[in-house]
């Protein structure tokens, strides 16, 4: 639960996280044969999918004439500060109209939008973040300050690890916009969702190996081809909309 006196909707200011001094960590998650193997991964994963790139690149700049990529401050290892990198989905100046937490339906993402997060490919800019050393192929999802700073003493322990692009609470919450259709979405992701996600990667991150670690990677990779091999030309105009994607 989200702690008392809180307030969700932002008047009452959350005070800034403090820089902690870094703790030493110890394991297979900060072992050099892991960071080896995530550079290792990511840069060939940019390389393979350049073309793939600069066709997305091509579409959101076609679309609307704004930006290609969506910055976001995140929270990282040890409470450092960094730029989660992804495709921008949304309208230019979405921030502005609208909550931080999206759900299906949202008019604010963009037509391209839809595809890109249907099938995850706004992620793809995250493997520049792995290359940089602030995030792993496989880690806790990062969040945003003021949510970090909500349920930090939860995450004192679970920040000794670098965030990551999948993990088993992002296969757990694949269909999160749609359980925030229609309802009080921060709330619910605060109070209920997030927690959840926070339990899960703590305890994966007890007992994880480089081979957990490849399963994962495995079933992200069938999680999000799953929708190529549900998609068919008998698909109905019901069934796409259902899934949050145009026709």
């Amino acid at each position: 639960m989200v702690h008392a006196g809180v307030q969700l909707r932002g008047t009452q200011k959350i005070p800034p996280l403090t820089k902690p001094a870094r703790p030493r960590t110890s394991g297979i998650s900060d072992s050099p044969l892991r960071r080896a193997l995530d550079c290792s991964a990511a840069l060939a994963g940019l390389a393979v999918l350049s073309p793939l790139g600069l066709l997305i690149s091509g579409a959101i700049k076609a679309q609307d004439g704004g930006p290609v990529f969506y910055l976001h401050p995140r929270v990282g290892r040890n409470f450092s500060r960094f730029r989660l990198l992804k495709f921008r989905t949304m309208s230019p100046g979405a921030d502005r109209m609208g909550g931080p937490v999206t759900v299906a339906g949202d008019p604010r993402v963009t037509r391209v939008g839809r595809f890109l997060r249907r099938f995850k490919l706004d992620e793809l800019p995250q493997l520049v973040n792995v290359v940089r050393g602030e995030m792993s192929l496989v880690g806790p999802r990062p969040e945003s300050e003021r949510y970090v700073a909500l349920y930090r003493e939860q995450y004192r322990e679970i920040l000794r690890h670098r965030p990551g692009i999948t993990d088993p609470a992002s296969l757990a919450f694949s269909n999160e916009e749609e359980l925030l259709r229609g309802r009080d979405a921060e709330r619910i992701y605060l109070e209920e969702i997030l927690p959840c996600k926070l339990a899960l990667s703590a305890a994966y991150l007890k007992n994880r190996t480089v081979r957990s670690d490849l399963k994962i990677l495995f079933q992200t990779l069938v999680r999000i081809a799953r929708p190529f091999r549900n998609a068919g030309p008998g698909e109905t105009s019901r069934e796409t909309r259902r899934r949050g994607t145009s026709p």
